[in-house]
């Protein structure tokens, strides 16, 4: 466990509120991380996932970074756009 693994741990067992909102934020985070990497390997730009949505750059780059309330939609379009599909799972 590095440094940074630890200090998370000791918050989230300090702070109850710490834990609940590092969860949700960190599975928005992972979101993004993970279209970011869908749109990289297929080779596109932010500019080019924007041209097939019908939407500006800087969308994108929010849905990329900022993902805490994208549209079940929106991640389809933009799986499409990538040539991938969604797949959801409750666990």
């Amino acid at each position: 466990m590095d440094d940074l693994e630890k200090y998370i741990d000791k918050r989230k067992k300090s702070s109850p509120e710490f834990a609940e909102n590092f969860e949700a934020g960190y599975n928005d985070f992972k979101i993004g991380l993970i279209l970011k990497k869908a749109r990289v390997e297929a080779g596109l730009t932010q500019e080019d996932i924007a041209k097939k949505l019908r939407t500006k750059k800087s969308a994108i780059s929010r849905i990329e970074n900022h993902a805490d309330d994208i549209k079940l939609s929106t991640l389809k379009r933009f799986a499409r756009a990538v040539g991938k599909e969604i797949s959801l799972q409750v666990i």
